[in-house]
């Protein structure tokens, strides 16, 4: 190889110094960054996003920083910094971070996407209003168990033939929180609940799919190429022309002095209390994007979780036949479960608990970002870097769960064989950014699930060895594979 003549090698002395001085000045402006492996210009560390974080966390610890094309990136993980931050420290870690995929529709309103005074306000009213309408009351409970007593029958109707229960799970229970937001529940063969379902379920496979994470990494690059991102928004454009029709409704019959659903408080809201505050946060776009935050999160989330506790049930036969025989012994195989009879049934809600943390659906958390510099564990977090607090490594930390890789109730249960917490189970996330269907979400897994398991007994279709409970795709949501299962009666 030829040597460098001297003004090449000068230039290249300069470019080489020049770049160590904008390193220095870069490290004494943010103190200590966060440790992690070299990105590459531009890409960052989008070649390297197939090593496992916990290799990574191994080598650099529970805090490291990755790139993200240009963008900063810090990793949580590990149980303990996950808690710190989401719990402990939550007032400086609240602010949602950058989606690109979600901000497009939702404009930093609603509940998912929104910060500061609209996020503060929407969450603290959504709550109320949840609770006015039965979220945590006996009126809720009575609405699942009329709804399980409808998907029992269309179960049956299946007569043990191969049926794949997607889409009727989730009319099922998004009749629940139908019934709060429109105050009404919508047939299993109503043509355009039905086709609202399906977007749905399409778009959470779409978000957690290649083109959505590269639109989530790339929004300017990716709006100018077709592809499945693109039927995302298409989607997304349906079923807010739904939910408008909905509102539509409503406003041609509002009940203000006495709101009948969450839409009319929500109108209420707008034209009793706010009117003329030309600063207020409730507002008609507000309101949509609400409405959808809610439909989108009390819908598609619960009815996936069902799906994949039957999937691990049949994975599972045994544990399978000793929830059914807790279930005969609690409530027989007559009246249909109540919420009342947890507390008699550790072990059903031990393989319920054990389901979720295997699904692990919400794998690297959503998203937070700082406000300004802030201090963790030792290192500066630069203002506007974006934070994932990996849920993952808290639902497999070892330290709580001893077989985090295998499926066993018993991470669930004490020695005598008495349903036990453990404070590493955070698939609702934790903190003042916790998922405030939570109760709801819980009651519906336990009412729908053992209601099931008491009429019928899990077969797979003939032919068909072993469910594959890997994800269909694994992105921003672990979103199991499609399966038909037999319902056969008892």
């Amino acid at each position: 190889m030829e040597p460098l003549g001297p003004a090449l090698g000068a230039a290249a002395a300069c470019l080489l110094l020049l770049l160590l001085l904008l390193l220095g000045r870069r490290a004494r402006g943010h103190g200590q960054l966060p440790p992690g492996p070299w990105a590459l210009p531009l890409l960052g560390n989008l070649l390297q996003l197939d090593l496992a974080f916990r290799k990574l966390s191994e080598k650099y610890g529970p805090v490291f920083m990755l790139r993200l094309g240009s963008a900063p990136v810090v990793v949580l993980f590990g149980y303990d910094v996950v808690r710190e931050v989401l719990v402990s420290r939550s007032e400086e870690f609240t602010d949602r971070g950058r989606f690109p995929s979600a901000e497009k529709d939702n404009k930093d309103l609603g509940l998912f996407m929104s910060n500061g005074e609209t996020w503060l306000q929407t969450r603290r009213f959504a709550l109320a209003t949840l609770r006015d309408f039965g979220v945590g009351r006996r009126d809720i409970e009575e609405h699942i168990q009329e709804e399980t007593g409808l998907l029992l029958q269309r179960l049956a109707e299946s007569r043990g033939q191969p049926l794949n229960p997607g889409v009727l799970l989730s009319a099922a229970v998004g009749n629940a929180i139908c019934r709060i937001l429109f105050g009404k529940r919508f047939g299993y063969s109503d043509p355009e609940y039905l086709h609202v379902l399906r977007l749905l379920a399409e778009n959470f496979l779409l978000e957690s799919s290649i083109a959505g994470q590269l639109y989530n990494m790339l929004p300017s690059l990716m709006d100018l190429l077709p592809g499945p991102h693109q039927t995302f928004f298409r989607n997304n454009n349906f079923i807010q022309d739904f939910l408008a029709r909905k509102i539509a409704e409503h406003e041609a019959t509002a009940h203000f002095d006495a709101p009948q659903d969450f839409t009319d408080a929500f109108l209420r809201k707008i034209e009793q209390v706010e009117k003329g505050n030309p600063r207020t946060v409730f507002t008609r776009e507000n309101m949509m994007v609400t409405l959808f935050d809610m439909l989108a999160a009390g819908t598609e989330s619960t009815s996936i979780s069902i799906r994949y506790c039957l999937m691990v049930l049949l994975e599972h036969p045994a544990v399978a036949e000793k929830m059914q025989e807790e279930i005969e012994r609690v409530m027989g195989r007559e009246r249909l479960p109540a919420l009342r009879d947890r507390a008699a049934m550790p072990y059903t809600d031990a393989v319920i608990h054990e389901a979720q943390r295997c699904l692990d659906f919400v794998p690297l958390g959503f998203i937070r970002t700082v406000r300004q510099d802030t201090q963790l564990r030792g290192f500066t977090i630069p203002k506007g870097c974006t934070i994932y607090p990996v849920l993952s490594s808290a639902l497999q930390d070892p330290q709580h769960f001893r077989n985090p890789e295998v499926f066993d109730p018993g991470h669930f249960l004490d020695e005598t064989g008495a349903f036990r917490k453990n404070e590493a189970f955070l698939p609702f996330s934790a903190g003042k950014r916790m998922c405030l269907g939570e109760s709801l979400a819980r009651a519906q897994l336990f009412l729908f699930l053992t209601a099931i398991l008491q009429r019928f007994r899990l077969r797979l279709p003939p032919g068909v060895a072993r469910v594959d409970l890997r994800p269909a795709v694994s992105g921003i949501l672990n979103v199991p594979r499609p399966v038909e299962l037999c319902f056969c009666p008892r």
